[in-house]
């Protein structure tokens, strides 16, 4: 099935389909509204043929419907028609969790995206489960507020760099991962990294959006994110199928 895979950030809205190497965006930001997301997207790619349609979205999702309004974009994202918007079939899964899944190599792996806020997901025998932790209370205030972007921007590279390490530190000692994933746009930046983990790629969210779609290995239904966001990618027997990799994105492809 080809499929258009809609990473949205806080910065910019990303985006590839089946057969293409190369992504396109444009920017997002505190003012950009659904309607706005999508008439830009499809505008940008009236040359791409795609049958159905996944979503990153940098929030929870619950019942492939976001369930809060997002803080680092405009309102509207609660209860928008995302089917009738692109006229195709779309599942909406939180944005951590579709590179989450595009990360997963086997085990248990942990998942914590460092962008404009923060996500985070854990992947086990190829079932992901989105972690809401950007809220979640840290010190005196949000853990966004210390190991997001705006944490970075205030407390400078060296001291965010340790506060990230000590995140997962207790993250690794809670969840006992046998993989931890550090991806987003900052990830990055941490150098060296924290003992453990690895770095991920944003490219990968692109592939968890098209494992979003694959068959199953057993022949049946392709998976869907369930109540709260979580997809089961390809399982059959507790096992991962091994799948084809799609091309990692290198640069920005625009329209002609």
């Amino acid at each position: 099935m080809n499929t258009l895979v809609v990473d949205i950030g806080g910065t910019n809205v990303k985006f590839l389909a089946s057969g293409h190497d190369a992504p396109r965006k444009f920017p997002s930001g505190p003012e950009m509204t659904p309607q706005q997301m999508a008439a830009g997207v499809r505008a940008a790619t009236t040359d791409w043929d795609y049958e159905a349609v996944s979503i990153g979205f940098p929030g929870p999702v619950l019942c492939g419907q976001p369930m809060t309004e997002p803080v680092n974009l405009g309102p509207g994202w609660m209860g928008y028609d995302f089917v009738a918007a692109f006229g195709r079939p779309v599942k909406v899964i939180n944005d951590a969790a579709m590179q989450a899944l595009g990360s997963y190599r086997g085990g248990k792996m942990l998942f914590l995206g460092l962008g404009t806020g923060v996500g985070a997901a854990v992947v086990m025998n190829g079932v992901v489960e989105p972690l809401e932790v950007g809220r979640f209370h840290y010190k005196k205030h949000a853990l966004e507020h210390y190991i997001g972007a705006r944490g970075l921007k205030r407390l400078g590279r060296k001291k965010w760099q340790r506060l990230v390490g000590e995140v997962v530190a207790r993250f690794t000692r809670v969840l006992g991962p046998t993989d931890v994933v550090l991806g987003g746009g900052n990830a990055k930046k941490l150098k060296p990294l924290p003992p453990g983990a690895r770095l991920g790629d944003n490219a990968l969210a692109f592939l968890g959006g098209f494992r979003l779609w694959e068959p199953e290995a057993d022949g049946q239904r392709p998976p869907t994110p369930d109540r709260n966001g979580t997809a089961t990618p390809g399982v059959a027997g507790g096992q991962t199928k091994r799948r084809r990799r799609p091309p990692t994105p290198s640069h920005v492809e625009t329209p002609q």
